[in-house]
């Protein structure tokens, strides 16, 4: 299959998308009764145009980008989110987070990667969430569609934040909507990493393309495409079976934890609301 094969169908205009996001931000962000943002940068593309984007709409000085490195993070990463700094000119700060991670890596030797690379995952989000108080800052997360829909997240790790305005992009449209705001291209280009040891990339792990998984998550869920009417567009059926189950498994990641109805009103089942009170 040619990689570009469907990349035209997730071409979008990127002038409506930044204002429906800006709007988003705005909204979500006030109705709750902040006016400031926290933004973990790691010196990748999604975390990139989230702070540009609460930059944009929420003003520069009331958005905190955090860099959180472990010791084998890449000086590539740090160099690379301050750029983004530099180029928005928001409040910044390094923290590092060695020194609460390794004692609980020190207490299990034989930890596999994917569980330290987790611990780390979680480690920033607390960073995150208690710099959201004395900064009285919304947390934002960087996570997009295509990420979602494999299960490329951690639980209440990146997953976990107050709103997710790249949650409705696949990867490909990050890149074309980063590029419209003016994200540095070294940040564009690079293959996508969460950089949890030394040449971990995304792509790497997946085993897959996001061009790919894009083309193929954009049959499957937003056109409702089957199984078999993918394989019949021209995909491999042994990476439609892949890329179906990895969705499936993953599907947990997705939704708030579950609550049994034991009581007459019971939250998530009878006690809903079409909209958040607010403030």
């Amino acid at each position: 299959m040619p990689v570009d094969q469907y990349l035209d169908r997730l071409t979008i205009n990127t002038d409506l998308a930044c204002r429906l996001l800006i709007d988003f931000i705005q909204q979500e962000t006030t109705r709750v009764g902040f006016s400031r943002a926290v933004v973990g940068l790691s010196g990748g593309i999604d975390s990139a145009l989230v702070a540009f984007l609460a930059a944009e709409t929420l003003g520069p000085e009331n958005v905190l980008g955090i860099r959180m490195p472990y010791k084998s993070s890449s000086a590539e990463s740090l160099e690379h989110a301050q750029l983004v700094i530099d180029a928005l000119g928001i409040v910044h700060d390094t923290i590092e987070i060695t020194p609460m991670v390794d004692p609980l890596l020190a207490r299990f030797p034989d930890m596999s990667k994917g569980r330290a690379g987790n611990i780390m995952a979680r480690q920033r989000m607390i960073i995150l969430f208690d710099q959201s108080v004395a900064f009285s800052g919304l947390v934002m997360g960087t996570s997009n569609k295509t990420e979602s829909l494999l299960g490329y997240t951690t639980v209440f790790g990146d997953n976990a934040a107050a709103l997710h305005p790249l949650g409705d992009l696949y990867k490909n449209q990050v890149r074309q909507l980063a590029r419209a705001m003016g994200v540095p291209s070294v940040i564009i280009d690079k293959p996508p990493s969460a950089d949890l040891w030394a040449g971990q990339t995304d792509e790497g792990e997946l085993g897959y393309t996001y061009d790919e998984a894009d083309q193929l998550l954009f049959l499957l869920v937003d056109k409702r495409y089957s199984t078999e009417d993918a394989v019949a567009a021209g995909f491999s059926e042994s990476f439609v079976d892949q890329v179906w189950k990895t969705m499936q498994r993953s599907q947990y990641k997705r939704r708030l934890p579950i609550i049994p109805k034991l009581s007459q009103r019971t939250i998530g089942y009878d006690f809903l609301y079409l909209r958040d009170w607010g403030t």
